[in-house]
């Protein structure tokens, strides 16, 4: 049976959905999800897709990371912290 994640951040539902099309096209997996669909897509092809989507958000989040001095949900400035 399958089960289904939920969305911690509802706003995030449209870019994770783009990112996962982004994966699979360029995985070369994106006419196998038009000609078959999801639910006929095998385990190992979708989680091909999902372990990259996973890759490149860790890439993101380090790089996002490194521009905050390792600072996360802190403000890109300074003026709102208290020394």
């Amino acid at each position: 049976m399958a089960r289904r994640r939920r969305i911690l951040n509802p706003n995030a539902g449209r870019a994770l959905d783009r990112l996962k099309y982004e994966v699979a096209s360029e995985l070369g997996l994106d006419d196998d999800i038009q000609d078959r669909g999801w639910e006929n897509m095998t385990t190992r092809e979708v989680g091909l897709i999902g372990g990259n989507m996973v890759r490149k958000m860790i890439n993101f989040a380090e790089a996002e990371m490194a521009e905050r001095n390792g600072r996360i949900g802190m403000p890109e400035s300074n003026d709102n912290l208290q020394g």
